[in-house]
């Protein structure tokens, strides 16, 4: 906290201004002495100009806790949310003690600035916590949110919905039109989008030119679409023959197929130009 406060440059007195809190309980939550309210958190990001994820990041889903404090909302504050007497029904929610009658969820989900469902997901954490247990299938999902994506199904997935805002991510009609401008001719259909992006057996072997196509239109490199070892053996390659060059073994690298086990082409063309560069030094200076 305190380095990202410098490079930013705020003071403490500037934070502590903003958060309502005193000079000194800023200084002790740099020390390490205290800590701040969870629901000054999200006060506390922005003040430092960070993402509330980046500067606090959260081991696992939100609970019902999590969504409120992520809100900066003090509970005592969830009795006029809810229109209730008192913030009871929340804080036994919270607690995991029963569940959040249905008329109070979408007034939680508008203060919390998320969806019903996601009150009722993050409930159902808050209940299994109180129990000693994981929610269903979370441990797994978790897991699989973290696991990096190897297949090209997972692939495409992945940057659809890392790349673009919720809800704006093109269709598969989109995606073929654009592999197919880019391949100047008709290599692929919706169908087949829809099948290579669901990983199902109607999909096949995509062609090169259509996974260039698609490397194209999501704004990657093409190896990303290659398997880890294919990647790793065209990275061997390629210093394997820049080692080359520079001892002076080979005066230019020669495809020996551009198949799955050779090099692409503009990585072919950037090893030639190296390998030129390495001749020029090596080559006397015929001036003196």
């Amino acid at each position: 906290m305190r380095a990202v406060r410098r490079v930013a440059e705020i003071s403490q007195s500037d934070v502590a201004s903003a958060l309502g809190v005193a000079d000194s309980t800023v200084a002790g939550w740099e020390l390490g002495t205290s800590v701040p309210d969870q629901e000054k958190l999200p006060a506390l990001a922005g003040v430092l100009k960070k993402p509330l994820d980046e500067l606090f990041p959260r081991d696992g889903l939100p609970d019902l806790t999590d969504l409120r404090c992520d809100a900066g909302l003090y509970r005592y504050e969830m009795a006029a949310v809810i229109g209730t007497k008192s913030d009871g029904p929340v804080a036994g929610a919270e607690n995991g003690i029963r569940r959040l009658k249905d008329r109070y969820l979408p007034g939680l989900a508008e203060a919390y600035r998320v969806t019903v469902d996601e009150v009722k997901r993050a409930q159902e954490r808050s209940l299994a916590k109180a129990r000693g247990e994981e929610v269903e299938g979370e441990a797994a999902a978790v897991a699989a949110a973290q696991k990096p994506p190897r297949t090209i199904a997972e692939k495409i997935t992945f940057l659809l919905e890392r790349s673009y805002p919720k809800g704006t991510a093109p269709g598969d009609a989109e995606i073929a039109k654009a592999v197919n401008a880019y391949a100047g001719s008709e290599v692929t259909t919706a169908d087949k989008v829809e099948a290579l992006r669901m990983g199902t057996g109607e999909a096949g072997a995509p062609t090169p030119v259509i996974l260039e196509g698609l490397a194209h239109f999501l704004g990657v490199s093409r190896l990303y679409f290659e398997p880890d070892d294919a990647v790793a053996r065209q990275v061997y390659e390629g210093l394997r023959l820049l080692s080359a060059a520079k001892q002076g073994k080979v005066g230019r690298v020669r495809a020996r197929g551009l198949g799955a086990e050779g090099l692409p082409a503009d990585v072919l063309a950037l090893l030639n130009d190296l390998a030129t560069e390495f001749e020029k030094k090596a080559a006397p200076d015929t001036n003196e």
